[in-house]
């Protein structure tokens, strides 16, 4: 009944929605009798946002027409290579008639990106793929919006994610002999079940495997988002955010965990960054701070366009990798296309690399959770391991932003040519990355007991030197608490060398295992740029 009473409430307040939209371009054009009464502006102003508030957000487009390769226009083409019911694998081909540029475009590695299905569109990796796309085949994954997929095209279950991406993997092994995957935030989890399983039959694994945010597993490192998971019961999930789609949406009846839903628990997570935000863009409207103003249509138009997710695989998400956590309890079974029930079994995987990287500020997915992975695959010899925590970045910042482009890209690209074969990384202008010795991954995939109060920490100096532009030394102060220690490559930028620093974390004092915070997955969530953030290189994290 909420569906239905949502998309009604939506269906009266389009119609003042658009008038909002012509009353405020009347006020603001000076060539009309409105334009020039006193406050024209302010007026304008107030329709705009009242507009903007009002109006449906439809599902965003990648948009990226071409790319700077080596100064070269590299046109790009985007399609679908497969067609899901519930998924379609988008590939960006790339085009240019020079002929050295296209030589070089030939002989780099393909990559599969996984994107999160969590509430937004795969559009929020947008500059993930514009990126990648400078030194590599970039296909992704862009999940349906379950509410326009009929009934007819069967249940999703989170099996089925895994079982995808078993497909599309095989399917750019066929094509280029073998591929790398990345995964970023919710992902993580069924892509190292999928590569898992491959390994485990002797299927073709994957030459590399990234890693980003994403809650391998979740009882590590507790964040306020964590919690509401282990808060409530299966039951109270299916009987609270489960709905029925309605009857004017081609998959009506089938039941989702709606996306407006999501969106509210996004904005609930910090609605006074929510509300500058918008009184932000009512002033930088009337000072003519068209810039600002575009920078803020930017980021709601991807933050607002939201979709629903099938209700199995939003509960099974929550019990599998939230409340039981059966991907490090080794108790996940995944049933094939076939109908044939496998155990994933992460120690299998002895032939594909394997990169984590962790923002040091990230609050969706804490501290450990993603580097967890390496415990569980101890099949993966230590030279071909590698663990990364992005200094000064959030969740959004290790795959969006400037953090992204200058510090965590040019890693993740010099790990991937590390790892393919034939290609000179030195040649491509990649630092060969280190690998993490076997001794400086200890992330334990087990939980430390409860105590009664948090461990006391005892700050310690700890000096080691990044190579960055200045080719200084920095010092860094960490606690130390039965510090877990890993190692992080500094790649400051694509043209800088890659150093080692010692980052210490801190054993969390949890009580209780973690949950994401909608009580779906952990969301690629950014907040609201204010006026100071929407300028920033980094958009914080909620």
């Amino acid at each position: 009944m909420l569906y239905q009473i949502y998309e009604t409430q939506r269906s009266i307040m389009e119609p003042f929605s658009d008038l909002a939209e012509v009353a405020a371009k009347m006020f603001s054009n000076p060539g009309l009798p409105l334009g020039q009464f006193p406050l024209a502006q302010r007026v304008s102003a107030a329709y705009d946002l009242m507009h903007r508030l009002g109006k449906d957000y439809e599902k965003p487009v990648f948009g990226i027409p071409t790319v700077d390769v080596d100064g070269v226009d590299v046109a790009i083409h985007e399609r679908i290579e497969m067609d899901k019911p519930f998924c379609e694998l988008r590939r960006f081909k790339r085009f240019s008639d020079d002929a050295d540029t296209l030589s070089k475009l030939k002989g780099q590695p393909a990559v599969l990106i996984v994107a999160p299905l969590s509430g937004h569109y795969a559009t929020l990796l947008r500059d993930t793929v514009r990126t990648m796309l400078k030194d590599h085949k970039v296909y992704i994954t862009d999940w349906k919006n379950a509410r326009l997929v009929p009934l007819s095209e069967g249940e999703f279950h989170l099996d089925d994610y895994v079982n995808y991406v078993q497909e599309f993997i095989r399917h750019l092994q066929s094509k280029y002999g073998n591929c790398h995957v990345m995964s970023v935030c919710q992902p993580t989890v069924p892509v190292l079940a999928a590569v898992s399983l491959m390994a485990s039959r002797g299927e073709t694994t994957p030459l590399t495997m990234t890693m980003m945010g994403g809650p391998i597993d979740a009882r590590k490192s507790p964040t306020a988002v964590n919690h509401l998971a282990v808060q409530r019961s299966h039951s109270w999930f299916e009987n609270n955010v489960i709905y029925r789609v309605p009857e004017s949406f081609p998959g009506a009846g089938r039941r989702v965990y709606p996306g407006f839903l999501q969106h509210t628990g996004f904005i609930a997570m910090n609605p006074n960054r929510h509300a500058d935000s918008h009184y932000d863009y009512f002033k930088d409207l009337i000072k003519g701070d068209d810039s600002s103003a575009e920078s803020h249509r930017k980021f709601y138009d991807e933050y607002n366009a939201v979709l629903d997710m099938d209700a199995d695989y939003y509960l099974e998400t929550i019990d599998t990798v939230f409340q039981d956590f059966k991907l490090v309890n080794g108790t996940w079974d995944v049933k094939n296309p076939k109908g044939k029930v496998e155990r994933v079994k992460p120690q299998d995987i002895t032939h594909t690399a394997l990169l984590t990287i962790e923002g040091e500020l990230d609050d969706i997915s804490g501290s450990g959770q993603t580097a967890a992975a390496h415990d569980l695959c101890t099949g993966i010899t230590p030279k071909q391991k590698m663990h990364y925590e992005a200094a000064g970045a959030g969740h959004y910042g290790i795959f969006s932003g400037r953090r992204w482009r200058e510090m965590v890209h040019p890693l993740v690209k010099a790990f991937i040519l590390a790892h393919q074969p034939g290609a000179n990384p030195t040649a491509q202008g990649a630092a060969k990355p280190k690998a993490i010795p076997a001794a400086a991954v200890e992330v334990s995939a087990t939980v430390a007991p409860v105590k009664a109060a948090p461990a006391k920490t005892k700050p310690a100096q700890v000096t080691t030197p990044v190579k960055t532009a200045a080719a200084k030394k920095t010092t860094a102060k960490a606690p130390v608490a039965k510090a877990v220690t890993t190692v992080a490559v500094a790649a400051q930028s694509s043209a800088a060398p890659v150093a080692a620093t010692t980052v210490a974390k801190t054993e969390a004092p949890a009580t209780a295992p973690v949950a994401s915070n909608s009580p779906a997955v952990v969301a690629a969530e950014p907040v609201a740029p204010s006026a100071a953030a929407a300028k920033s290189d980094q958009a914080p994290i909620v």
